[in-house]
C-alpha cells in the first residue's frame, strides 16, 4: 500500500490552498524547487497525478481534489493538537484564518482585535477579504463572518453587533435634478450604484413593507464591488446606493445622503462569527470567539 508522509501531505495542502508553488513555499518556509521536488515524489508514491501544471498556474485534478477534502482537514486537526498542547504548557499560541467581507471584519478589527492580540501576543490573525459566500471547510478557514441568517445551520455562530439595516441613499443634489422616488418601482427610472459579488453575480435590491417583499433589479451609470465606494459615489452624486445604514448614518445626520423609502428598508439578524460545530476548536480559535462573544454581550 501506498503510504505519505505527514510532511509531504502538509505541502500539498499549502500548495492547494495557496493556488501556487511560489507562494506555499514563502508560507511553510522552503524554495519552490525543494517543494516542487516534494510534490513529485509524492505522486510517484501514490501513482496518481495531484496537479496539472502550466507555466502560469496550476489546478487540482480529480485526485488532487479528492485527496484534499480528506487530507485538509485531517491536517488541520494535527496542528491544532500540537497547539493545544503548546499551549498549555506555555500561554496560548497559533493562527486564525477568517474569510469575510471588509465591512464585517471593521467592528472585530476595531473594538476586540486591539485588546485581544494585546492580551495574546503569540495568537496571528488573518482576515481574508471576499464578497463571495465562501465554504470555510473546504477553503481551508478556521472560521467566517457573515449575517445570521447565511450561516450554515451545521456551524457554530457567535452574535455581534446589532441587526443590520439596509437602505436606499442619495446626495441632495442627485435628487434635486433627478426628483426623489416615493415607491419601489419608481427606483428603476433613476440612476443607482449597482454591487457586484466576487463571484460575478449582481446584486438585486430587496426592499420589504409591512410583510411585503419587492426585488428591483435597477439600472445605473456604475457597478461597484465595494460598499464603501458605494457610499463614496452617491456623496458624489453619481447616483442611489443600497448599503447599510451603518455605513451611512454620520452622513444621514448631517443631511449629506438623504434615506430614500425608509418604509422600505429592511432588517436583516446582525453579524455572526461562525466555525464547524463537528471539531473541536483550536485554542485560538476558542479565545477569539469567547473574546468576541463578550464584545457582543457588553455592546448589545
Amino acid at each position: 500500500m501506498a503510504r505519505a508522509g505527514l510532511a509531504e501531505l502538509s505541502a500539498f495542502v499549502a500548495i492547494a490552498q495557496q493556488g501556487s508553488f511560489s507562494a506555499a513555499a514563502r508560507a511553510i518556509g522552503v524554495t519552490p524547487s525543494a517543494l516542487s521536488h516534494t510534490m513529485r515524489a509524492l505522486e510517484a508514491r501514490l501513482n496518481v497525478r495531484l496537479f496539472n501544471r502550466t507555466t502560469r498556474s496550476i489546478a487540482l485534478t480529480e485526485a488532487g481534489e479528492q485527496l484534499l477534502r480528506r487530507a485538509a482537514p485531517a491536517i488541520e486537526d494535527l496542528e491544532d493538537a500540537v497547539n493545544e498542547v503548546t499551549s498549555a504548557q506555555h500561554r496560548p499560541s497559533g493562527s486564525i484564518r477568517i474569510s469575510c467581507s471588509e465591512n464585517a471584519a471593521k467592528p472585530l478589527v476595531q473594538h476586540v482585535l486591539p485588546k485581544f492580540l494585546g492580551q495574546y501576543p503569540d495568537i496571528h490573525v488573518e482576515f481574508v477579504v471576499d464578497t463571495r459566500l465562501v465554504d470555510i471547510v473546504a477553503g481551508g478557514f478556521d472560521a467566517g463572518i457573515r449575517v445570521l441568517d447565511d450561516v450554515p445551520r451545521d456551524m457554530i455562530a457567535v452574535r455581534f453587533g446589532p441587526d443590520m439595516q439596509f437602505a436606499a441613499v442619495a446626495s441632495p443634489e442627485y435628487l434635486q435634478k433627478n426628483g426623489v422616488p416615493k415607491s419601489p418601482d419608481d427606483l428603476l427610472a433613476h440612476r443607482c450604484i449597482r454591487f457586484r459579488f466576487d463571484s460575478g453575480a449582481l446584486y438585486r435590491w430587496e426592499l420589504e413593507h409591512r410583510g411585503k417583499r419587492v426585488t428591483i433589479d435597477v439600472q445605473g451609470p456604475m457597478t461597484l464591488g465595494n460598499m464603501n465606494l458605494m457610499v463614496e459615489a452617491a456623496l458624489a452624486g453619481i447616483g442611489i446606493a443600497w448599503v447599510p445604514v451603518s455605513l451611512v448614518a454620520g452622513h444621514l445626520s448631517a443631511a449629506r445622503l438623504v434615506h430614500l423609502l425608509p418604509q422600505w428598508s429592511p432588517s436583516f439578524a446582525g453579524l455572526c462569527l461562525y466555525y464547524p460545530s463537528n471539531r473541536h476548536p483550536p485554542p485560538a480559535l476558542r479565545l477569539f470567539a469567547e473574546a468576541v462573544r463578550a464584545w457582543g454581550r457588553d455592546a448589545g
